[in-house]
């Protein structure tokens, strides 16, 4: 029999060595993954690269949580391993949890809760003690169900063996994270912008931010020094996990982060494709918990939704997407068939618009009487400002890009979604509609009005989408309208 050796560097970086090189091809060709994108880049019109992303490469090098699917291929090639572990060892011991485990902390003033002992719900008791239970995991929870409140507990629970990173895609998240971790009691520190804080027990910082840091830290620039910022660091959350770009994300969690032993992800949507979910495998660990809106709904902790897909009946030709959606999001006609909707619907509450275009945003906020805009360059506390005012007032428009206020805000009191071209991507349309269905104390109902069209690549973009509303049980109708 053939001997090889599995080499375990630390919690996520493994290496074969002994292989021959054709067991290193099978093995390197499992774990290879197109990427649709490829078929836009030069290197791939020009024959320099073939599209894919490997997970293992010809040397044998590759990841912990990958093994299941690379051992049966190592055993049918006749090889018998030894292994050489060289991870630190951790005795890392949790009792499980119940709904008390913070009720000796009440919720501080201005809370909707104010007063109140925090009382976890059911199902972030359950989701807590899974990853007790699986100190690398994923666990897909859909939106409006406090995830922060969730990754906040974590960290208290994992205080007792070090220090915590929570890793979010933007300020926004930054901010109400640290406001759930101080609403706990905990010492916690954030790392983005001007604030550059070390040493805290918690620590809540964009994945932005860590990798402007990593790249200071090689090139010597600055103070900065991410091996002095990961000290003593034991637990790695990653919140909206489907928000961090697959390289980036991979480069952090199996480089600077390789030695962390537990490792947990948060997200609304689990990623559809394949190379995108496997990097996050490489990284963080398996699904093991799932919890949809639906179910979220059935317990009346969100609100139920109907989803009302208006597609104008449009006849031009257009020869690529790109060419099709900048008419669709600019058309006069539309534009105008559009803010007429929203001023029929405006009345039965909050209306919120996302657009993928600023310039469409532009168009809109001047053909809806009291609407405003708000995109990235828009101040932080212009933001807040606009946010506040969605928790008062009865019939107020508030439009935004898609990047902007599709993820990371709370905006409970939103009684009308309108999504304009929401195109095909599964994580936005869901992360989307999660912007919607928060329930607030005068709302268990919203309306999700996609604004499509009959074009070629509308259409297309809408068959994706009605699989998506069917798989997240959204019930929808579809109204087929005349502009011209």
């Amino acid at each position: 029999m053939k001997k090889a050796i599995l080499i375990i560097k630390d919690e996520v970086n493994v290496k074969f060595d002994g292989l021959d090189v054709n067991t290193r091809r099978k093995i390197s060709d499992k774990l290879k993954f197109f990427v649709p994108y490829a078929y836009h880049l030069p290197s791939y019109k020009l024959g320099r690269w073939d599209g894919n992303i490997r997970f293992c490469d010809i040397g044998g090098r590759t990841y912990l949580n990958l093994l299941d699917k690379i051992l049966p291929i190592i055993e049918e090639e006749g090889y018998q391993l030894d292994i050489d572990d060289f991870r630190k060892s951790f005795d890392l011991k949790f009792d499980a949890i119940d709904k008390n485990y913070l009720s000796n902390i009440r919720w501080p003033k201005g809370h909707t809760h104010e007063g109140q002992p925090i009382e976890l719900r059911d199902y972030q008791v359950d989701a807590i003690n899974n990853y007790l239970e699986n100190p690398q995991s994923l666990q897909e929870i859909a939106t409006g169900a406090g995830k922060t409140i969730i990754t906040a507990t974590l960290s208290k629970i994992s205080e007792q063996y070090g220090r915590t990173i929570v890793i979010v895609p933007n300020k926004s998240l930054v901010t109400q994270t640290e406001e759930d971790y101080k609403n706990i009691g905990l010492d916690v520190g954030v790392y983005y912008g001007e604030r550059k804080e070390f040493d805290h027990t918690h620590t809540i910082c964009t994945w932005q931010s860590l990798n402007v840091m990593l790249k200071k830290t090689k090139a010597e620039i600055d103070d900065a020094d991410i091996e002095h910022f990961i000290r003593d660091v034991v637990c790695v959350m990653v919140d909206e996990v489907h928000m961090a770009k697959a390289d980036v994300l991979k480069q952090l969690l199996t480089g600077v982060f390789a030695k962390v032993p537990m490792r947990f992800g948060l997200t609304g949507t689990i990623p559809k494709q394949d190379y995108e979910f496997t990097s996050l495998l490489c990284g963080l660990g398996p699904v093991i918990n799932k919890l949809s809106a639906s179910e979220l709904q059935d317990k009346g902790v969100l609100a139920n939704c109907h989803v009302n897909i208006i597609q104008t009946q449009d006849f031009g030709q257009f020869p690529t997407y790109q060419n099709e959606v900048s008419y669709l999001t600019s058309n006069e006609n539309r534009l105008g068939f559009i803010s007429n909707l929203i001023e029929e619907i405006r009345n039965s509450g909050n209306t919120l618009i996302l657009v993928d275009r600023i310039k469409t945003g532009h168009l809109l906020e001047d053909l809806i009487v009291g609407g405003t805009f708000i995109q990235g360059k828009t101040k932080m506390e212009d933001r807040q400002e606009e946010y506040n005012e969605v928790a008062t007032e009865q019939n107020k428009v508030l439009i935004a890009t898609y990047g902007v206020a599709a993820v990371g805000i709370n905006l409970p009191r939103i009684f009308n979604l309108v999504l304009v071209e929401p195109g095909k991507s599964f994580v936005r349309v869901i992360q989307s509609i999660g912007r919607g269905i928060r329930r607030a104390k005068d709302k268990d109902h919203v309306q999700i009005w996609d604004i499509t069209s009959s074009c070629k690549f509308s259409k297309r973009h809408l068959t994706e989408r009605k699989k998506f509303y069917k798989e997240a049980k959204y019930p929808y109708t579809i109204e087929k309208v005349n502009i011209w």
